[in-house]
Order: structure tokens, then C-alpha cells, then sequence
């Protein structure tokens, strides 16, 4: 008997050890006791974005309060400015054209760089790690819709905009990278009709004949699934549009860790495997936070 608790209190001890020592990460995770606000635009792949976020930081021990779904990408810049949220999903060249005004590039390293030295500067964010995904900016015809009017190229399709209906999400009427991006650089033009839509119903809108072009982005599902073709930019209005996290200095601060969690989700996104995860969402009717657990698990980014 003596023998045998000789050899349990130590078991016990070294458990207990354990068990302190997680406690305490998990605590050191906590921010203080106030979890980490983690918002999202109004799309599906940003919702499968703010989803991975928030699973792998709930993964190392971090409280995570989910904001997702807040809006367009004033309402998420506002957000994150007034500390309502902590972190989201932005892009390179929405930032870039959007929110910083800049002039359009089309050198990734550049747009990238230009826009986490201003975020630094003029709003104390930060920028993690771009993902080598280019969820730009497109225009889409049916094959049908392309053949009829003869058009491949936006200058093809400006020549016949008066002849066409045009849908898209509301803020492309006022974005830089929207209605007047194209003017600016295309020279100026009206469509015979532009009717703001959500962007699950665009593709099924197209596809029935209701609208002839529909805003896109490179990297959505249902191009390659209804093998729809996509207008060549052929003067290089639309910069690179590369996802990453972009979070409050504060934050970071506080618990540096969110750098290399964040991080690492970045390498595994390329455009053809989030054409892959936003089709996973918006085809099949899968929820985003299903499809984001599905993925991470896969990747070893989920224990």
C-alpha cells in the first residue's frame, strides 16, 4: 500500500502541474476577461473568413465574441475605429481605393505595403499576413449574355453599357473601385439600369436573364461552377485584393500571440480553394462556420 501511494502522489502532483499550467494559458488567453470582438462584412466569404478567425484563436484558449455580418466596409472601418470590434477580414485594394482614397496599383507588394503603412499611421491597426488569395474586383456574363452583345473586355462592354443591366452590391454605385472607378478610367458611360442586390441572389438573378452583367469577386465559387465569363480588365482598374487580418494595435499588445495564430491560416488560402470554400456556402447551403471548422480541422490548424 505505502508503495503503491509512493507512486500515485507524484502522478497526482505532475497532474495537478498540468492541469495549473493550461489554466494559466488559457487565463494569459483571456484578455483580462474580455473576450475578443470579431467581426465581418456582409458576404459569404467573409463569413467563412471571420469564422476561421474566431475558431482558431477559441482553439488556443482565447474568448471570442462574434460580430460577423456588420455591413459594408464602412460600417466595419467604423467599427474597428471605435473599438466595437477587435479584428476582421479586409482586403488590400478595398483599403487601398475604399477607405485610404489612393490611386489604383496593380503591384500586390506594393498595395499591400502602402496600405499597412497608412492603417499604422492614421488609425494605430495593424495588418497581419496577406493570404496569396485575389478576391479582386470582376464583372461576369453568362456565356450566353457574352456571345449576344460580342463582349469580352470592360471596353467592350462600356461600348454597349446602354444596352445593359447591371447588378451588384449597393456600394458599388459610390466605391472607387465601383461605378466611378469605371468612369474614371473607362471613360464615362451609363448603364441602362443598375439595381443594388444581395450578394446571394446575383448569380441565380444572372443566370435567369434578369440582369445581363453582375459585379463579382475573383474569388467566388459560382464562376468556375456556371462557367461564366469573366471581362477581361483590360486597362487595370481593380488592384489585388488580398485578405488578411486586420486588428487593433491595442490588441496586439495585450496578447501578441493572435499574430502567429492569425498567420497561419494565411498560406492556405489561395483563390482556388476559397473559390472552393465560398461555393461550399453560397452553392451547396452548408453553413460558413461548418465549412470553416471543416477546413482548419483539415489543414492542422484545429486540434
Amino acid at each position: 500500500m505505502k508503495s503503491l501511494r509512493n507512486g500515485i502522489v507524484p502522478l497526482l502532483l505532475a497532474l495537478l502541474t498540468m492541469l495549473t499550467a493550461i489554466a494559466c494559458n488559457l487565463s494569459s488567453n483571456s484578455s483580462n476577461g474580455t473576450p475578443l470582438k470579431v467581426g465581418s462584412k456582409d458576404f459569404t466569404e467573409q463569413f467563412i473568413l471571420g469564422e476561421m478567425y474566431a475558431l482558431v484563436l477559441e482553439n488556443k484558449g482565447f474568448e471570442v465574441e462574434r460580430k460577423l455580418n456588420l455591413g459594408g466596409t464602412p460600417v466595419a472601418q467604423a467599427a474597428l475605429e471605435s473599438d466595437q470590434i477587435d479584428l476582421y477580414p479586409e482586403y488590400t485594394g478595398t483599403a487601398l481605393l475604399t477607405v485610404l482614397k489612393l490611386p489604383s496599383n496593380s503591384n500586390q507588394q506594393q498595395v499591400y505595403n502602402t496600405v499597412a503603412n497608412a492603417y499604422k499611421e492614421k488609425f494605430n491597426l495593424v495588418w497581419l499576413d496577406p493570404a496569396p488569395m485575389n478576391s479582386t474586383q470582376a464583372l461576369v456574363m453568362t456565356q450566353d449574355g457574352s456571345k449576344k452583345y460580342g463582349i469580352k473586355t470592360i471596353s467592350e462592354m462600356v461600348a454597349k453599357a446602354s444596352e445593359l443591366t447591371l447588378i451588384g452590391f449597393p456600394e458599388f454605385e459610390a466605391r472607387e473601385d465601383g461605378l466611378p472607378g469605371l468612369k474614371k478610367v473607362y471613360g464615362d458611360f451609363q448603364f441602362k439600369k443598375f439595381i443594388p442586390i444581395a450578394s446571394g441572389l446575383k448569380y441565380q438573378t444572372l443566370n435567369k436573364g434578369q440582369a445581363d452583367v453582375a459585379v463579382a469577386g475573383g474569388t467566388d465559387g459560382e464562376i468556375s461552377a456556371f462557367n461564366l465569363v469573366l471581362l477581361d480588365d483590360d486597362k487595370g482598374l481593380f488592384p489585388a485584393y488580398q485578405a488578411a487580418p486586420v486588428v487593433r494595435q491595442e490588441i496586439l499588445t495585450k496578447n501578441p500571440k493572435i499574430r502567429d495564430i492569425l498567420n497561419a491560416i494565411a498560406p492556405k488560402l489561395t483563390t482556388e480553394t476559397m473559390q472552393r470554400l465560398n461555393y461550399e456556402v453560397s452553392g451547396k447551403q452548408r453553413e460558413p462556420a461548418e465549412v470553416a471548422k471543416e477546413f482548419l480541422t483539415q489543414e492542422g490548424l484545429l486540434s
